[in-house]
């Protein structure tokens, strides 16, 4: 359960990272790069709940 939640806080914060680094593409006007740092932002949110839903069961289990 511990690793679930690990690899799911790693994953939050790869998305935040990518959520900021899409957020100054655009500030620079650089949308295409500023799409690709989105779509990861996406991706890494995505495996963050992934993990999140894995840590929430497992731990409902151990009840």
């Amino acid at each position: 359960m511990k690793d679930a939640h690990n690899k799911a806080a790693e994953h939050h914060e790869s998305a935040a990272k990518s959520h900021r680094a899409a957020a100054e593409n655009y500030g620079r006007n650089d949308n295409t790069k500023g799409k690709e740092h989105a779509t990861q932002a996406q991706q890494h949110a995505q495996n963050a709940n992934t993990h999140s839903q894995t840590a929430n069961t497992k731990s409902t289990q151990q009840k």
